[in-house]
């Protein structure tokens, strides 16, 4: 088990809020943060009104345009890979044909099999199918939805991947919701309570105003000031 900045309980406390919201956090504990570190393109989720999964990155890569050439990559090695041990872990795929999403990865079996590993989602730049007999309570965040999973298999796993901009490595604090994705530096799972509250009262300041009776613009240009820069 490594030694990490974090627990389970820390991890809870973050699946309280949409990503968005993480996504504002880090703006204060990793200014750094507001240009990279999540999705940037749109996704489609398959429960949005799932909470947000929270859970460490499990990477791989997969094409499916063509018949694999050459030695494939073991599921059941990727299984084991993907079992979660100390904290659940979501499976973070890469497609990386030409056509990405031509053919599904993940549908009715991939689903049930990764939420038996304890894993409790994947985000994924490709497609899946099989919404019907989907796992229940798996989540998924993809590119697309699509019928077929033609010559899908596994190239890599435990290597960094790229979903829609957002770089990923082993072991990465991944948040996902219906928005997409985030990546959660480690040193910062423990400082976001703090950060998203601050972010709340800046923002309570202006809403309330907005929301107050007799609003004016003069009004909201005195709670502007009172709340600070925000957004």
């Amino acid at each position: 088990m490594a030694d990490r900045p974090f627990n389970q309980a820390d991890l809870d406390v973050l699946a309280q809020w949409d990503t968005p919201t993480i996504c504002n956090g880090l703006e204060i504990t990793n200014p750094e943060r507001r240009r990279f570190g999540y999705t940037v393109e749109p996704m489609v989720c398959i429960n949005p009104k799932a909470k947000p999964i929270v859970g460490l990155a499990r990477v791989g890569m997969i094409r499916s345009t063509e018949v694999p050439r050459g030695t494939v990559t073991d599921r059941a090695d990727w299984y084991d890979y993907v079992h979660a041990t100390d904290f659940p872990t979501i499976a973070v795929i890469q497609d990386i044909d030409g056509q990405i999403g031509y053919g599904a990865y993940w549908g009715e079996v991939q689903s049930t099999v990764h939420k038996a590993l304890g894993s409790i989602g994947c985000v994924t730049n490709g497609s899946f199918r099989d919404l019907d007999a989907w796992a229940p309570g798996y989540q998924m965040i993809g590119g697309r939805v699509g019928p077929s999973h033609a010559h899908v298999h596994m190239v890599t796993f435990g290597q960094p991947v790229n979903i829609f901009g957002m770089q990923v490595g082993h072991d990465d604090v991944i948040h996902a919701d219906f928005h997409g994705a985030v990546v959660v530096p480690a040193d910062a799972v423990r400082k976001l309570p703090a950060a998203i509250d601050l972010i709340s009262r800046r923002e309570k300041v202006i809403l309330d105003v907005c929301r107050a009776p007799g609003f004016t613009p003069a009004k909201l240009r005195d709670a502007l000031k009172r709340s600070g820069e925000i957004h």
